[in-house]
């Protein structure tokens, strides 16, 4: 799509200040789009060429109410594709235009550039559509409501993935069985000349045949905890063909979009770093100072008890920036006790910019809070964490100690937010039933959503289901057999 004249003009512009501050960015292709061809996007994901379902208008509903209730306002999207597809609302004032276009430059410069994205497909926009004609042929052969049921049991266990496999190597060899491994039959003792009567080969080779296959029962399946869950589905749960081809899509789309949830407070953080750069000594004009101000500063705001991504990421990319401009890390800078020598020490060695660029490219957000976030930084950002008082009835202050809040802030993004679930037994109990753990990190799974997720999980497994989690301090089972739950104590599977 042609953007106006104007618009164009400064898409060239902003390219250009972007381009001078060392970015390195995918092709941009923006459009302008109305508020609601914007939710209307927003709702599928960025992706419009998304297969079929319910959730996607579900999601525009909410959009667009929220739109019109005044709570929120879409002023940007950009998509991790190679062309990046960006999106402008139509009624934004010029300064804002240009705000979002360095914006969209910061972000795909981090999709092009950052470690965790390396593995994304960077034509997802046409395997988006793909993944839309295949969903649309399956519902022409086997059903609307048939199709969109199962797409919804698939999306109920969509986190249960490894984000980390693409980067390690998860899997083992089997190693060769060693011939001391082998069962041994128990011969009758016999003179040499009787031994084929008393212990007949035939007899003896069924016998050690009927040992092998009690000892691959006893054998753990899978050999280690799996955490890729719907991995595991794939290759061992009894799905039709479109099922599992179903299964497939999800699971694809998971693994694409699980990179931003782990760079969220970074990636958020490098495009405000870099359109508040590009729009104060390049691009911004007098007279769009005032209103600049107050769109950015609305980017960066928000109320004490919510964690702003946009905030904590600018304000740490701009703290490690000045560290290593004044050389502020490292074991003198650590060992040095007096408060006044610290605050003014400057070894001036201008190593700022090259400081982020590498921090960009290796880090995620839990390595980036753990490695940069320092008492200091703590301090002048006045963080804290919180806890609702049964007595006042309200929310106060519950610890401003560093080791605290970076703690509770490595806890609310470890895993994207999600619990630790393991595959621990794909023959529980020698019946083919799915034996899950979770990994109890001190919250306990939401009952409800835990109940419906097994529901789910048994139309996948299409045999019974078990989670072994905490429940109020106690170990418990929880099982779904296809008609009725269950609580239980856990029961120890094959060592």
């Amino acid at each position: 799509m042609n953007l106006p004249a104007e618009l164009e003009a400064t898409r060239r512009r902003v390219r250009g200040y972007a381009e001078e501050f060392g970015l390195d960015f995918f092709e941009v292709i923006f459009e302008v789009l109305s508020y609601e061809q914007m939710n209307a996007i927003a709702a599928y994901g960025g992706f419009p060429v998304r297969y079929p379902h319910w959730r996607w208008g579900m999601e525009y509903e909410h959009l667009s109410k929220s739109y019109s209730f005044g709570l929120h306002k879409i002023y940007e999207m950009v998509i991790n594709n190679n062309p990046s597809y960006a999106y402008l609302l139509e009624a934004n004032p010029l300064v804002d235009q240009k705000l979002v276009m360095a914006h969209v430059y910061g972000h795909s410069d981090f999709f092009k550039n950052s470690y965790w994205f390396a593995h994304t497909n960077r034509k997802m926009m046409d395997q988006m559509a793909n993944h839309s004609t295949k969903v649309r042929r399956l519902i022409d052969r086997h059903g609307l409501e048939r199709v969109e049921n199962f797409i919804d049991a698939c999306l109920s266990v969509e986190h249960l993935i490894d984000p980390h496999l693409v980067h390690v190597l998860r899997t083992r060899a089997e190693p060769p069985p060693a011939d001391d491994d082998r069962p041994v039959v128990r011969r009758l003792s016999s003179k040499e000349y009787m031994r084929d009567y008393i212990n007949p080969p035939e007899f003896l080779a069924a016998e050690e045949r009927k040992l092998l296959a009690a000892q691959e029962k006893q054998k753990r399946f899978p050999p280690e905890p799996q955490r890729d869950v719907l991995k595991f589905l794939l290759d061992h749960a009894p799905l039709e063909v479109w099922e599992a081809e179903v299964l497939s899509i999800i699971r694809d789309e998971s693994y694409y979009f699980a990179p931003q949830a782990q760079t969220k407070i970074m990636n958020e953080g490098w495009a405000a770093y870099w359109h508040s750069r590009i729009m104060t000594q390049r691009a911004l004009d007098d007279s769009e100072l005032i209103d600049y101000a107050d769109h950015h500063s609305g980017t960066l705001g928000g109320g004490s008890r919510r964690l702003n991504p946009y905030k904590l990421g600018i304000e740490l990319f701009r703290d490690i920036e000045e560290r290593w401009d004044k050389g502020r890390f490292g074991k003198e800078y650590d060992d040095c006790t007096d408060v006044r020598e610290r605050q003014h020490w400057d070894l001036k060695l201008h190593e700022g910019r090259q400081k982020i660029f590498e921090v960009r490219r290796v880090h995620n957000d839990v390595t980036f809070i753990d490695t940069f976030l320092t008492p200091e930084f703590c301090r002048r950002q006045r963080l804290f964490t919180y806890a609702f008082n049964q007595k006042t009835g309200a929310f106060h202050i519950a610890d401003r100690e560093f080791q605290e809040v970076k703690r509770k802030l490595l806890f609310q993004i470890t895993n994207l937010g999600q619990p630790f679930i393991y595959v621990d037994d794909g023959n529980y109990q020698n019946r083919g039933e799915l034996y899950l753990r979770h990994a109890h990190e001190g919250i306990d799974l939401k009952q409800d959503y835990a109940a419906e997720t097994l529901r789910n999980l048994s139309l996948l497994w299409k045999r019974p289901v078990h989670i072994e989690t905490v429940v109020d301090g106690s170990p418990k089972a929880l099982g779904f057999d296809g008609s009725a739950f269950s609580e239980s104590a856990p029961v120890p599977g094959p060592a």
